[in-house]
C-alpha cells in the first residue's frame, strides 16, 4: 500500500494536468454541448454508482462471510433464491432505461437536420491535409481556417473530405463528425455568445494531425452581415507593383483573394484578421507577430507543419525581399466587420 499511495497520487497529478479549457466538453458554450454534457453526467453518475455499490457489497461479504479459524462448516448456499435473481435482473434493467431513454432522445434530437431550414445558415465543410475550407452556400463565398457565424442561429453543416478521413470537432459547442471522402454528413451546431472557440480535427489523418486546428468566431448577426459584405468586396492587391505581380504570380495560381485566384489551396481573404497562420501561428502573442508568423510560413512550411502541400520559398524562387513583402501585404489585409 505504500507503493501504491505514492503511484496513484502522481498519476493523479499528471492526469490533472492534461488537456485545456477552450478544448474540453466539460466547458459546454452552446445547447448541444449541454445536452452532451448532460449525457456525460448521467453515464458517469449512474457507473459511479453501480461501482460503490458493488464493491460495498464485496467488501461486506469478504468481512462478513470470510472463513474463521477452526470452522469447517459450509457456508448456507443461496443458488435458487428468487429474490435475489429478481433484484439483480431488475436492477440494471432499471439502470439501462434510465440511461437509454435520455441518451435516445438526445441523439435523436441532435441529428436533426436543418440542411432545408431557410432560417439556417448553411456551410459546407471540407477537410484536407492539413487545413479546412468552409463554403457559405447561400453567399456565394469561401473562406478557410477560422469559420465565422451569426450568433444565436441554427448553423447546418455539410461535412466532406478533399482527401482521407478526418473529423470535425469543436469541443466546446458541441460535435464531432466525420468527414469522409466521396460521402456528406450532416450536424447543426448553435452558437450563444459572442467569441472565439478552437476546433480540432479529431481523426489520425497524418503527421501533423494534431495541427490541424480551426477557429470558429461567433459574431453579432449585424457583423455577420458585414462581414459577409467584406468577403464579396473586390480584392486588395499588394500596393507595390512588383509585390502584385509576385503574389499573382506566386500564390494565386493556388489560392484566392476576393474575387481572384482558385481555390485550390486555402482562401485568403482578410486573412490578416485571422487569429492564426497556418491554424497554430498565434498573432496575437506580441506586436507584429502576425507578420512574423506568414514569413515564417511562407519561407518554410513544412518546418511548421509536416506534411503540408504548401510549397517553400526556395521551390517558389521567392527572394528575401519577396518574402518580407508578402508577409506585410497578407499581415495587413484584415476585414472590418
Amino acid at each position: 500500500m505504500k507503493r501504491i499511495l505514492p503511484l496513484l497520487t502522481g498519476l493523479a497529478l499528471l492526469l490533472s494536468g492534461c488537456g485545456r479549457a477552450d478544448l474540453s466538453v466539460l466547458n459546454p458554450q452552446g445547447p448541444v454541448a449541454q445536452k452532451q454534457y448532460d449525457l456525460i453526467k448521467i453515464s458517469i453518475s449512474i457507473m459511479a454508482l453501480v461501482v460503490v455499490v458493488v464493491f460495498a457489497i464485496c467488501i461486506y461479504v469478504l468481512i462478513r462471510y470470510r472463513r474463521r479459524p477452526g470452522d469447517k462448516t459450509i457456508p448456507k448456499q443461496v443458488e435458487g433464491n428468487h429474490t435475489l435473481e429478481i433484484i439483480w435482473t431488475v436492477v440494471p434493467l432499471l439502470l439501462l432505461l434510465i440511461l437509454g431513454v435520455p441518451t435516445i432522445q438526445t441523439v435523436f434530437g441532435l441529428a436533426k437536420d436543418y440542411s432545408h431550414d431557410k432560417n439556417a445558415i448553411h456551410v459546407k465543410v471540407t477537410s484536407r491535409l492539413y487545413w479546412w475550407e468552409f463554403e457559405y452556400t447561400d453567399y456565394g463565398i469561401t473562406t478557410a481556417q477560422q469559420l465565422v457565424v451569426p450568433s444565436n442561429k441554427k448553423i447546418a453543416f455539410e461535412l466532406a473530405s478533399g482527401d482521407v478521413k478526418h473529423s470535425f470537432w469543436i469541443p466546446s459547442i458541441g460535435g464531432k463528425l466525420d468527414t469522409n471522402p466521396g460521402l456528406t454528413n450532416r450536424m447543426y451546431l448553435e452558437f450563444p455568445k459572442e467569441g472565439i472557440y478552437r476546433g480540432k480535427c479529431a481523426e489520425l489523418c497524418g503527421p501533423s494531425h494534431a495541427l490541424m486546428d480551426f477557429k470558429a468566431q461567433s459574431v453579432s448577426p449585424a457583423s455577420f452581415d458585414r462581414w459577409v459584405a467584406a468577403m464579396k468586396a473586390p480584392a486588395v492587391m499588394p500596393a507595390d507593383a512588383h509585390i502584385a505581380e509576385t503574389f499573382r504570380s506566386k500564390c494565386l495560381s493556388c489560392h484566392a483573394i476576393g474575387d481572384q485566384g482558385t481555390n485550390g489551396a486555402p482562401n485568403l481573404t482578410g486573412v490578416g484578421g485571422r487569429e492564426t497562420v497556418g491554424s497554430i501561428l498565434y498573432n496575437d502573442v506580441s506586436p507584429g507577430a502576425a507578420e512574423d508568423n506568414f514569413r515564417k510560413w511562407i519561407t518554410d512550411p513544412q518546418k511548421v507543419k509536416p506534411g503540408t502541400t504548401m510549397p517553400s520559398a526556395a521551390d517558389n524562387q521567392l527572394t528575401p525581399d519577396e518574402i518580407n513583402g508578402l508577409a506585410k501585404y497578407l499581415a495587413g489585409y484584415k476585414l472590418n466587420y
